[in-house]
């Protein structure tokens, strides 16, 4: 059996599956993200954390955010491979970086959010709705 969504860090130290479609799909365009990413804005996916299973151990650094929740992103302390991300303001979920994804013709974003951040230089798919903020905000 094939799982739907595999993938891990740039030296494979940290390895992931999932065999359940996510509960969200989004490039996130937040300042944060922007700037831990190092590029215009995060692909993104959320699953239930309890179906995700991971293999090796990522450090995790927390920050706050504009809402005034802390988002935990996890990295690879190898090669230093963002991986995933947890939210205060969702317990039990997480969320993990398309571009990690082993087959990243599996991802397919279904939203832009926190486009009043979006660099300038940033293009987006014109066919994607767009947020302003959050997908909860609006």
């Amino acid at each position: 059996m094939s799982l739907k969504y595999s993938g891990q860090c740039l030296c494979g130290e940290i390895k992931y599956s999932v065999d359940v479609e996510p509960v969200f799909m989004g490039n996130c365009h937040c300042k944060d993200c922007q700037r831990s990413s190092g590029s215009a804005f995060i692909p993104a996916m959320v699953f239930p954390e309890q179906d995700v299973l991971i293999s090796g151990l990522a450090k995790y650094f927390d920050s706050g955010v504009d809402s005034g929740n802390v988002h935990s992103r996890g990295f690879c302390p190898n090669c230093g491979s963002q991986l995933f991300g947890k939210f205060s303001n969702m317990p039990g979920m997480i969320g993990i970086k398309a571009g990690t994804l082993n087959e990243t013709s599996n991802y397919v974003p279904k939203l832009d959010l926190y486009v009043k951040s979006a660099a300038h230089w940033d293009f987006m798919n014109p066919n994607l709705p767009k947020k302003q903020g959050s997908a909860q905000s609006e």
